[in-house]
């Protein structure tokens, strides 16, 4: 079991309330089991992050990056990030809100390709 930051979940809730584009487009291709009949969350906690996206099943977080994260800093936070859910034994997908946006199929394709490596 995954353990999470209790404090965060107000936080998470609101994230969940006010989804990029780019989520929402994902969203409606990963939710209710649409993908194949795994499950996703969204806006999921774990330890003091929240993900964009978790397939418990598959153990694979999926991160929509904005413009935002293209800075060194940014990335730097992020690398620490991916370190700490891989330590969780956790695998992660990176995908920009470009590609979210305007390459939905292959972005959908290569989940689905890391999910069905993956199951339980």
């Amino acid at each position: 079991m995954l353990m999470y930051n209790n404090s965060l979940k107000e936080f998470a809730k609101e994230l969940r309330r006010r989804m990029t584009d780019a989520e929402i487009r994902l969203w409606a291709r990963l939710r209710l089991h649409r993908l194949k009949g795994y499950r996703f969350q969204r806006q999921r906690i774990i330890g003091n992050y929240i993900v964009d996206f978790y397939c418990p099943s598959a153990k694979l977080v999926i991160e929509l990056d904005g413009g935002q994260h293209y800075s060194e800093e940014k990335q730097s936070a992020d690398s620490r990030r991916d370190d700490y859910l891989k330590g969780k034994g956790l695998s992660v997908l990176r995908f920009s809100d470009t590609d979210a946006l305007t390459n939905t199929d292959a972005v959908v394709e290569e989940i689905l390709r890391r999910v069905e490596q993956n199951p339980l």
